[in-house]
């Protein structure tokens, strides 16, 4: 070590900003100065004052510093630009014309959101038992979509003021001004009086009232509680599953268990525990009869509602610094833990979902619960890492691990919906033609069980 005379320290001819270390010249800011500097190792080291020692000579025991020179640094201050280079240039808003119109529209209905929204709806017509019409289906995918771009556009033009203080929010259309909210309104209200009409007209009555009841709780109730309560996202996870029970009634399935439509049940072949069920609600209870039961109306709910929770909590972990400036009281916003153990009992009772309820219901064959084994692991795996590191990372993978899983498992209920044999689709093997007697005694046997 030098003496003290002889220790680096400051140069004082060096501008201000300059910082030297205490190895030697490793590291230099530069803030102020617009002019490059050179230093040499006079500036590093200072001479020796006379009047430090008389007694000791003023050649260091370190020949090498006596005879090597640090050679010359020259530091470049770095240039500053404003606006910064991440910041786009101000651009004036350009005139709406009918050209852009249908962009707008889009934005205003978020309309990656409103497709997935129609799918699941799709997937409840296509998981049904009970046969559906051209008619039907396209109504039902219309009526769904109109119901779903009404809810959006009315969510926008509620958030406008907080949607402009979050990154991810401020390009929407009402933000940038790039449409009018009276035309926001119009364009609502038209949407909104045409989705119902259309569910009504093409559909049935109870299609079109859950369709205007979707639109209430999204843009009247889940909006205006994502500011008040964290209780927003069990809301929002109610509006994500009504659209495949939507479906399901589409093609005039049943809500509600009774005489003429009970809770038809299908049990594994090696275990029939059902009959004891049965045989205490002889009314509201069928074994293994057409799959027509309120039963799968209930699982399709459930599968849909869950899935949000590992979705939604997740993806909103990514963004809670956006919620965090929007002033909304979501989970991971005040309790971060506590949305992570949240996204992992659903995902369990997701597990669960399609062990046992949607084969039991009679919407698929008892092997979808074996296919969909590996799925379910890989979503569980990934939500229990993200509880026990609720972290950005286990976060993004489970979010991305849930969008594949939903289609994944949708496909995999098709291929396993009871009563379909794609032997027969594909022409591998003949229909099987059932006696019309074979059916009659079929009713009248089941007849006598529910007399007795």
């Amino acid at each position: 070590m030098l003496p003290k005379c002889q220790r680096l320290v400051r140069p004082t001819l060096a501008p201000p900003g300059l910082r030297l270390t205490r190895a030697g010249l490793r590291q230099i800011s530069y803030s102020r100065s617009a002019q490059n500097v050179t230093l040499t190792s006079q500036d590093v080291i200072q001479p020796v004052p006379p009047s430090c020692n008389s007694n000791t000579s003023q050649v260091h025991p370190n020949p090498s510093l006596n005879e090597t020179k640090l050679p010359p640094v020259t530091i470049t201050p770095p240039t500053t630009t404003y606006p910064p280079p991440h910041v786009t240039e101000y651009k004036p808003v350009p005139p709406l014309t009918l050209a852009r119109l249908p962009k707008i529209y889009m934005q205003l209905s978020k309309a990656r959101l409103t497709t997935l929204v129609v799918l699941t709806a799709m997937s409840g017509v296509a998981l049904s038992p009970l046969p559906a019409t051209l008619p039907v289906l396209l109504g039902t995918a219309a009526g769904t979509a109109l119901c779903s771009a009404t809810a959006n556009t009315i969510n926008q033009m509620i958030e406008v003021p907080f949607d402009a203080q979050m990154a991810r929010t401020r390009n929407r259309p009402l933000v940038r001004k790039a449409i009018t909210p009276l035309h926001a309104a119009g364009f609502a209200a038209v949407t909104g009086v045409a989705g119902p009409a259309v569910l009504l007209t093409f559909v049935n009555p109870v299609t079109a009232g859950l369709g205007a009841l979707n639109i209430v709780l999204y843009s009247g109730i889940y909006t205006r509680m994502k500011r008040t309560s964290i209780v927003n996202t069990w809301v929002g996870a109610v509006v994500g599953a009504i659209p495949p029970v939507m479906g399901w009634t589409a093609c005039n399935g049943r809500l509600w268990p009774s005489s003429t439509s009970p809770i038809e049940l299908f049990p594994p072949p090696f275990l029939d525990f059902t009959g004891s069920i049965a045989s205490y609600f002889p009314d509201l209870v069928h074994i293994a009869g057409t799959a027509d039961s309120p039963l799968g109306a209930f699982a399709l709910f459930m599968l849909l509602f869950s899935w949000q929770f590992p979705h939604f909590n997740s993806l909103a972990h990514l963004v809670r610094t956006s919620y965090a400036q929007g002033g909304y009281k979501m989970l991971p916003v005040t309790d971060p833990k506590k949305n992570a153990l949240v996204s992992l009992r659903h995902t369990v009772l997701l597990a669960g979902i399609c062990t046992v309820a949607t084969p039991l219901s009679g919407l698929t064959t008892w092997a979808f619960a074996a296919t969909s084994a590996l799925p379910n692991a890989m979503l569980l795996n990934n939500a229990w890492r993200f509880w026990r590191r609720p972290g950005d990372k286990e976060a993004r993978r489970l979010w991305h691990t849930s969008l594949w899983w939903l289609p994944v498992i949708l496909g995999l209920m098709m291929v396993h919906k009871q009563g379909t044999s794609w032997s027969e689709w594909i022409g591998l093997a003949e229909p099987e033609k059932h006696n019309e007697k074979e059916k009659e005694k079929e009713r009248e046997v089941r007849v006598a069980d529910k007399t007795e």
